[in-house]
């Protein structure tokens, strides 16, 4: 079983009096880390799937008395998938205030309803987390980092989500139903979206545009949607953990490019598979692309899992001049350039650097990727 890097942290959370909230995407491995957690404590406890029907009937509006039923002598409550259950804030609510000696564990799929429902009844009752795909880290934690550097095509292939690393030659298989099955499963189910063919078309037109800039208005004349409707759908996506945004760096210098958005997946193995392209990396004409989206994902896998707070952004400037990556951490910037071709020569723009306080400047190969991830 990978040891994950947030497990550490979160057991020295519990039984001080406030929710223990984890999230992120489905089977990234959620539900498995916390149930190794709690068997850990040898404590009894009671598991609530929310996904089941008849679950979410009884937490939805209920009183202090069916939850001390509920809970009984148990000294851990466990509600998984929590996004399910309306108005899931005052019932966490209610556990933390009425029961302060049980433990809740809350986990959720999407930040939709659970973190509009939770953020306003929760303040200062919560502790909370996110859980990404395994990380290079984790990864090198359970091999070596030789063995993990050997795997390199096969991350870009087929990511790092926990079936795929845990089921060496059925990858695709896993994906693609991951993909069919569960990616939009709570965005359809909780947004009220009545097109999903138009979602569809949308993240497959997303999956063929890593690393590139994205203009709404052209994604919305591909999948004849308008352009509110495109960032409507990114928003969602983007709260289910399916992809995220770059947002332009600006400092409002005349030349510099200041709304563009670049989109990336969180795992390039899911994005793989909406294309339903794992072609080996010589058959590829998008290993660059491939790469860049890993790196940076594995970016904000790592400052998450090390509790660092950063902000990732792209430069672009008229001139065509650009950085791949910028990380800003504690008012910081470091300047990140993503090269596949390991023997291809980068000079930072001196636009930028003559602009920005820069804190480093680093070009990131596959032969040099995992000094700066671990």
């Amino acid at each position: 079983m990978i040891i994950r890097s947030l497990q550490a942290h979160i057991e020295s959370k519990f039984f001080k009096q406030k929710a223990v909230i984890v999230t992120g995407a489905r089977q990234v491995g959620k539900t498995t880390m916390l149930k190794q957690l709690v068997k850990k404590t040898e404590l009894p406890f009671v598991f609530l799937n929310c996904d089941e029907a008849n679950v979410r009937n009884t937490l939805t509006d209920i009183s202090i008395e069916r939850l001390k039923s509920i809970i009984g002598t148990n000294k851990i409550i466990f509600i998984d998938e929590a996004q399910r259950i309306n108005n899931i804030g005052l019932t966490l609510k209610l556990i933390v205030d009425n029961f302060a000696d049980v433990q809740l564990l809350v986990t959720g799929s999407s930040s939709l309803d659970l973190a509009a429902g939770i953020k306003e009844p929760l303040t200062g009752r919560k502790f909370e987390y996110h859980l990404y795909p395994f990380s290079v880290a984790e990864l090198v934690e359970e091999t070596n980092i030789l063995t993990e550097e050997q795997a390199l095509e096969k991350r870009l292939i087929y990511g790092t989500y926990p079936d795929a690393i845990n089921y060496p030659g059925e990858e695709k298989e896993l994906l693609l139903n991951l993909s069919n099955s569960y990616l939009f499963k709570d965005i359809l189910a909780l947004s009220g979206i009545r097109k999903p063919l138009q979602l569809e078309k949308l993240v497959k037109a997303l999956a063929l545009q890593i690393g590139n800039e994205v203009s709404y208005s052209e994604l919305g004349q591909m999948i004849e949607a308008d352009k509110l409707t495109v960032e409507r759908y990114v928003d969602l996506l983007e709260q289910c953990f399916v992809v995220f945004r770059l947002s332009a760096y600006s400092n409002n210098l005349r030349n510099e490019i200041k709304k563009s958005k670049k989109i990336y997946f969180y795992d390039t193995g899911i994005r793989n598979a909406i294309i339903e392209n794992f072609s080996t990396l010589g058959l590829r004409q998008d290993a660059g692309q491939l790469f860049e989206n890993y790196i940076v994902s594995e970016y904000v896998k790592a400052n998450n899992n090390k509790r660092k707070l950063a902000k990732y952004y792209f430069w672009r400037s008229f001139q065509q001049q650009e950085i791949d990556l910028i990380e800003e951490i504690d008012g910081k910037i470091n300047a990140i350039e993503i090269k596949w071709n390991e023997k291809k020569k980068v000079k930072f723009p001196s636009t930028f650097l003559n602009a920005y306080n820069t804190n480093a400047t680093h070009v990131i190969n596959k032969s040099n990727y995992t000094n700066f991830l671990l």
